[in-house]
């Protein structure tokens, strides 16, 4: 009981803190009688969030993790165990908008039963990338988990590291976010190179983008693909300024700018000022590098949706993609009003963008990324019924290499090394350990997501549909998700021809559980 004789001096002294505080606001005369106590109590407060997180809060009450879920990205990624005894503490019955999960009796497919069934199973996406547009370099991407867009010079180097060894690890794709590619990016995981609007990596010595440029880059590295940033659900339509100070030789050489400068990122791009041009540079970018090109966005105003999926509908330009980032993403310092209020949450918005495209009966030939808190099963479930063929995960990933939610990303005092250019804080983070770590959460995410769509019977979480789940409204009543979202009964599912295809390739790959077998009287 080593653990409670620790706890309880710390829970004593955290109540004769919050006692002490509580008598100080009472009567501030204190303060000058006891400048030693008034110390204390801002001392206290700085480190709040430390004693609510160990010592104060439920498992389901902190934010933006709980503590469950963050158990269970940790046992996931250290490969202990992951499962929860005693049944569920969430206050289901009494909370609006809860989705429950429909499964099925008899489906086609049929779930094994070990714990560790599905774990090595590939889970390729539904759809083939680039192959709707007759991209040169059109590809099925091996895993429907990948690690979302975050930029070395927001994470350590050593994170971005281990984070690439982890994809190569997991057969996962690493998004290089806007801050360049680094040489930290080249360890083995495959990459979609994202374009932000300073042209990282890819400008000129003006700061305009530079096509040989990013040729030349994306020949000399493992790029799958480009993804054309607008927004990030931490603070769409802000730009970002990297001071001078941070601007280390390392930096300078990923993101192509002057050691020791200050570096502005704008909120706008140069190269396109609206929709029609915005499709003639993505045309352009994959002609000339062969390779598929997306979008990234978080969701507002839908004028600019409705006119980019008129524009792919009457004129045969388009993208190959469409990532959206929900409003609650965050690996973005951002001020607080962007990160609490500016953009829809991700269900919302990607849903009106989906059907958006479905409208103009385009969303069987663009493959949907999800991001915005969905590297956890219940979140990603329901962002493959609303027709995500996949998603990214972020501070998932960030937790999985050690991330303990300190939310100190923006003050370069990350204590676990993850989000800081502080070489001695990052020095204790091991980029061999912490790949292994990665690779274990991504391949878990998958296997859960695998075992839910046989739970549901299907072969392949693509596949759920939007009537599997149904989201509660109170202690009585619940709506299908396809009526809560407006949908129609196809969509949010790959064409049929995906489907089958899909189907085929699971059955090569996943096993199938069984029963018994049957006694003389068995009915069929």
């Amino acid at each position: 009981m080593t653990w409670a004789r620790r706890a309880v001096p710390a829970v004593a002294a955290a109540a004769a803190a919050l006692a002490a505080r509580d008598l100080l606001q009472r009567d501030h005369a204190l303060l000058r009688n006891f400048p030693l106590i008034g110390r204390a109590r801002y001392l206290l407060e700085s480190i709040g969030p430390e004693l609510r997180q160990y010592i104060v809060a439920g498992n389901n009450e902190e934010r933006p993790f709980t503590r469950d879920q963050r158990r269970w990205i940790y046992a996931s990624a250290k490969e202990e165990n992951n499962y929860f005894g005693f049944g569920t503490d969430n206050d289901i019955e009494y909370t609006p908008g809860y989705p429950i999960i429909k499964h099925r009796t008899f489906g086609r497919a049929v779930p094994p039963s070990t714990p560790d069934a599905g774990h090595e199973v590939d889970l390729p996406c539904a759809k083939v990338l680039g192959a709707a547009r007759d991209r040169r370099q059109a590809f099925r991407p091996a895993s429907v988990v990948n690690i979302s867009g975050m930029s070395y010079g927001s994470l350590s180097g050593r994170a971005v590291e281990a984070l690439n060894r982890g994809a190569a690890l997991a057969g996962c794709l690493q998004n290089t976010g806007e801050g360049g590619l680094s040489a930290y990016h080249r360890k083995g995981g495959e990459l979609v190179f994202q374009i932000g609007t300073a042209y990282f990596g890819c400008r000129d010595e003006r700061g305009r983008f530079d096509l040989d440029r990013l040729k030349e880059l994306v020949a000399g590295a493992p790029v799958r693909a480009l993804e054309v940033k607008l927004s990030q659900g931490a603070k769409p339509s802000l730009g970002g300024l990297l001071p001078g100070a941070k601007v280390t030789p390392a930096i300078a050489a990923a993101r192509g700018i002057p050691v020791g400068r200050d570096c502005v990122s704008p909120s706008r791009h140069a190269e396109f000022s609206d929709p029609d041009s915005l499709l003639d540079w993505v045309e352009l970018l994959a002609a000339e590098t062969g390779l598929p090109v997306g979008i990234k966005s978080a969701v507002g105003d839908l004028t600019f949706w409705t006119e980019l999926a008129t524009l792919m509908r009457d004129t045969g330009r388009g993208v190959d993609f469409v990532a959206v980032d929900g409003g609650e993403g965050g690996t973005g310092a951002a001020p607080l009003i962007f990160t609490d209020s500016v953009s829809l949450p991700f269900q919302q918005g990607f849903a009106r963008v989906y059907r958006t495209f479905a409208e103009h009966d385009l969303h069987e030939n663009v493959v949907f990324v999800g991001a915005g808190k969905l590297g956890l099963p219940d979140n990603a479930i329901v962002a493959y019924a609303l027709g995500c063929d996949m998603v990214n995960v972020g501070r998932e990933a960030m937790l999985a290499i050690g991330c303990i939610q300190a939310q100190k990303c923006h003050t370069d005092t990350c204590p676990t090394g993850v989000a800081t250019q502080n070489a001695w804080l990052a020095r204790g983070l091991d980029p061999t350990l912490k790949a292994a770590r990665a690779a274990n959460y991504i391949r878990t995410l998958r296997r859960d997501l695998v075992k839910v769509a046989e739970a549901c019977g299907v072969e392949h979480p693509g596949l759920i549909d939007t009537d599997t789940v149904e989201v509660l409204d109170g202690r009585t009543s619940s709506t299908p998700l396809r009526e809560v979202y407006g949908y129609r009964p196809d969509w949010g599912l790959p064409s049929a021809a995906d489907r089958d295809e899909i189907v085929l390739l699971m059955a090569a790959t996943a096993p199938q559980g069984g029963s018994a077998p049957p006694s003389p009287t068995a009915m069929g």
